[in-house]
């Protein structure tokens, strides 16, 4: 019996990634003890004790560090999708559990690094700019989830709705779980039983 396993990671790859981690720690370091609004790359390319060239190699500018977990939450997204029963979405109650699974798996996702979303979150909150990009990248999942839908046959004005609607649900497991992403993991499941509740 054959099983599959992952390729092993070359040394190449492996120090792409060392190089990749210490520059998100040094970042998220440095935006706690002084800020993210005064901290330059040039301090955290030196608190990596790396070339500032080679940060710009993995980041285009600071912001993206504080959302260098894009990456992962798009693959657990991607793979949730994968997972789709392959039968039409043909009512709204369908498109919402639809819609529930796949937002509880980034959410998942982001609890598998709690300490890192803390501060995430915490920096979201406190810095406009980042609050914008955070809502931004929202949408994004709304647009993505949106067309996943159609895919599965739902009607346009369903896929819409439903879409928004968990939009809804992780809003609100963002403002009650806070800085917990196991508790906002929770409220989002919570938000659904409720939605799904008053759409039965």
């Amino acid at each position: 019996m054959s099983t599959n396993k992952l390729p092993a990671e070359s040394l190449r790859d492996r120090k792409r990634r060392q190089a990749r981690e210490r520059i998100i720690e040094a970042a998220f370091s440095l935006f706690v003890e002084r800020g993210f609004d005064v901290v330059t790359v040039d301090e955290i390319a030196q608190r990596a004790e790396i070339g500032r060239t080679t940060f710009f190699r993995y980041f285009g500018d600071k912001q993206e560090v504080v959302f260098s977990t894009e990456d992962d939450f798009l693959h657990a997204l991607n793979a949730a999708m994968r997972d789709t029963p392959p039968e039409p979405i043909q009512d709204l109650t369908q498109a919402l559990l639809t819609s529930r699974r796949l937002l509880l798996a980034i959410c998942a996702e982001a609890a598998r690094s709690p300490s890192q979303y803390a501060l995430y979150h915490r920096l979201v909150k406190k810095y406009p700019e980042l609050e914008d990009r955070h809502t931004r990248k929202t949408r994004h999942y709304a647009d993505l989830l949106e067309t996943h839908l159609i895919d599965h046959c739902a009607p346009p004005a369903m896929a819409v709705l439903a879409a928004q609607l968990t939009v809804a649900c992780y809003q609100v497991a963002w403002r009650l779980g806070r800085h917990d992403a196991t508790a906002v993991l929770r409220e989002a499941n919570d938000a659904f039983d409720r939605l799904l509740g008053a759409t039965a």
